[in-house]
């Protein structure tokens, strides 16, 4: 087992002295996966979670599964989200079932509270969940279709050795440029399974998805410029109301996309600037996550104002105890190291 060379890039004081201090490592790179900057060890294996979950979708989008079930933009938007369980997401996974002729019951992510919920917003009493709320439920249901349509077996779409699977490893390795056997595979949250590779190949992913083009020479890539259309047109349907993904994509007026995925790990696709970000917080902590992801924008010189605006809970944060007290600070320290 190697560690990885991470650093701190953000601090927590509390009355102006250090309580906790955030490590992790960051990684900008160009659609051809040059490295651009970097902060800590960019070439850190990690798991990518659900940054992953554009890609895990390209499949079902390259065999045309959308126009084969009529779904919308905003429903493959819903294919590629960490969707907060609200209204308008249960809807488009009930309307998205009906049209692959299947039902709640045969989706396997399981049923978490839906993350719209939280301490300070609780469900109301009586509430009942089922797999739809889960916020992998598009992506499941994305899964779903490609197995409708090709005629595979739909109970045991989560096994790595099943056809969809296989095609999803084989897209990663040709768009990360990491041969198949040196991949990484675990199983995510929602059973699915997740794929481990370089901090600087995700970011170079990214780049990828935000340009369209993958391959030698640029090639265009009509599916990833379909997914990438798709999630900046409807972002809400990526994330929620209240979601950092959701405030940092309608800031960039659909130049960027923002995915997060657990355990610390962040992701953004800059079509302006052909890059691809990639993000990684060794204690897994979102707020930290957040705050790196915005300074490292900023340091990148891209438009993005905070104060005053919906990033202003996520740009360095005032930490506040329950009773709304100011107690400390939560500030992104990195300086990006260009190449």
């Amino acid at each position: 087992m190697t560690l990885p060379s991470h650093v701190p890039l953000v601090i927590a004081t509390r009355n102006a002295h250090v309580e906790r201090i955030h490590w992790g490592s960051v990684a900008v790179v160009d659609a051809s996966g040059a490295l651009l900057a970097h902060a800590g060890d960019p070439h850190a294996w990690v798991f990518s979670r659900s940054t992953l979950k554009p890609f895990q979708a390209l499949p079902f989008v390259r065999d045309g599964g959308p126009e084969h079930f009529g779904f919308t933009d905003a429903e493959l938007a819903l294919t590629c989200a960490s969707h907060g369980g609200e209204d308008i997401h249960v809807d488009a996974v009930t309307a998205m079932l009906a049209k692959i002729g299947m039902a709640e019951s045969d989706l396997r992510c399981g049923v978490h509270m839906p993350d719209c919920y939280g301490e300070d917003n609780l469900p109301p009493r009586g509430s009942v969940f089922d797999q739809r709320h889960h916020n992998c439920s598009g992506k499941h249901t994305g899964f779903l279709g490609y197995c409708c349509m090709h005629g595979y077996a739909r109970a045991s779409y989560l096994e790595r050795d099943h056809e969809l699977q296989q095609e999803i490893g084989r897209e990663v390795a040709r768009l990360a440029d990491v041969p198949a056997s040196e991949l990484w595979f675990g199983i995510d949250g929602c059973s699915a399974p997740n794929i481990g590779m370089p901090l600087s190949r995700l970011a170079t992913m990214w780049g990828k998805l935000a340009t369209g083009a993958s391959g030698a020479g640029a090639a265009s890539d009509a599916a990833l410029a379909r997914i990438f259309a798709a999630m900046t047109a409807h972002p809400k349907m990526v994330s929620g109301t209240g979601r950092c993904d959701l405030a940092l994509a309608n800031a960039s007026n659909g130049d960027w996309v923002a995915k997060v995925g657990a355990d610390g790990v962040h992701t953004v696709g800059v079509r302006s600037r052909g890059i691809g970000i990639a993000v990684k917080m060794a204690d897994g902590d979102f707020s930290a996550v957040y705050a790196t992801t915005i300074a490292v924008l900023q340091q990148l010189g891209l438009p993005l104002e905070t104060e005053g605006t919906p990033l202003a809970k996520w740009a360095n944060p005032v930490l506040r105890n329950v009773r709304g007290t100011a107690v400390g600070q939560l500030e992104a320290t990195l300086q990006l190291t260009w190449a």
